[in-house]
């Protein structure tokens, strides 16, 4: 294995100490994913230069001056505290000619925006929630909120990471959607969407590939104790707060006992939707199996977390690849989507 010099992007406030190695640090719990990485790619044998970034891309035409990376592993969610703009950074390595890990701008942009991502896959006949942007600044008209199918969620319509989703983003008529969708604008300073409740199972399935692609073993969000009257969804602290997980009964485990065939339907449709959506490097896509049987996407994620502990690396441990693995596996792909660079 060729060793590389890896320039590591991370936001500027998540350059892991370099006194951090103690998994009960409680910095881990801010630094993971970038500490994961980090150390996978030291243990790979590779050279390694962390570059944090905000608002500028000064330090990463500096670093690539100066040190002639091989490669960009790119830990960017955001840029200049947006996270519509983190096309931008992928798309100045494209202009210098830097190879990097991830998704292309296309994809990013295809995908970060939730309603234009399932317009795209409606119009392939692939099942999405109903749902209805409602624009940051703009006034909420009666009519409309009157004719969507409740109950809803309401999201933001591009943050990641479950950002302003509560058990309160769970409406049920008008007057609810109203102050969710105004709470929502005042949280995030952005567009909200709000999509119709699917009743059901919550999947997660991670993706590898540019053009052979390969699913990993699935994940399923599940909630062992929550009533079976309370809406089932995956909230901020859900995916965020341990204890508030385990106090529920709330837990991510491999999928268990799917319907026979389900396994098989949902790999096809999470390669299409990968294609259609013009992904590449790795993903996450988030589902809905219905309580009759029907398979919803709800999300197609590029880049999704891949610390240690994160949905994608135990599905790809589950399929034989250990963490260090997994990364190397990431550079490689990069690697070669990006040869004629």
């Amino acid at each position: 294995m060729k060793k590389l010099r890896v320039m590591l992007l991370v936001h500027i406030d998540l350059v892991p100490p370099t006194d951090l190695s103690d998994a009960d640090d409680p910095r881990m719990d801010t630094f993971q994913t970038e500490y994961d990485v980090h150390q996978a790619l030291l243990e790979l044998g590779h050279e390694v230069q962390v570059v944090g970034v905000y608002d500028d891309l000064a330090p990463i035409r500096q670093t690539i001056d100066e040190w002639k990376p091989h490669i960009a592993f790119n830990l960017l969610e955001e840029f200049a505290g947006n996270s519509a703009f983190d096309f931008y950074v992928v798309s100045y390595l494209e202009m210098m000619k830097i190879p990097y890990t991830g998704c292309h701008p296309r994809g990013l942009v295809l995908a970060r925006d939730k309603a234009l991502s399932k317009k795209i896959l409606s119009y392939h006949r692939i099942k999405v929630p109903q749902f209805a942007v409602f624009p940051y600044g703009q006034r909420l008209h009666i009519a409309k909120l009157k004719k969507l199918p409740y109950p809803l969620i309401v999201k933001s319509l591009i943050e990641e990471g479950s950002i302003g989703i509560a058990q309160a983003s769970f409406v049920n008529n008008a007057d609810e959607l109203r102050e969710r969708v105004e709470h929502m604008h005042q949280v995030t300073k952005g567009d909200a969407i709000a999509e119709q409740y699917i009743e059901g199972r919550e999947i997660y399935v991670a993706v590898l590939g540019n053009q052979r692609l390969e699913v990993l073993p699935l994940r399923e969000l599940v909630f062992d104790k929550v009533d079976a009257d309370l809406p089932r969804m995956a909230t901020y602290k859900v995916k965020w707060d341990n204890k508030y997980r385990e106090r529920w009964g709330i837990d991510y485990i491999f999928a268990r006992n799917l319907p026979q065939g389900m396994l098989k339907t949902i790999t096809h449709l999470c390669k299409r939707v990968y294609k259609i959506l013009d992904l590449n490097g790795y993903a996450r896509m988030d589902l809905r199996i219905s309580r009759d049987g029907k398979i919803y996407v709800l999300e197609a994620n590029p880049n999704p977390g891949i610390a240690s502990i994160d949905d994608c690396a135990m599905s790809a441990e589950k399929a034989g690849m250990k963490y260090p693995q997994l990364i190397q596996r990431i550079l490689n792909l990069g690697l070669r989507a990006h040869q004629a660079l």
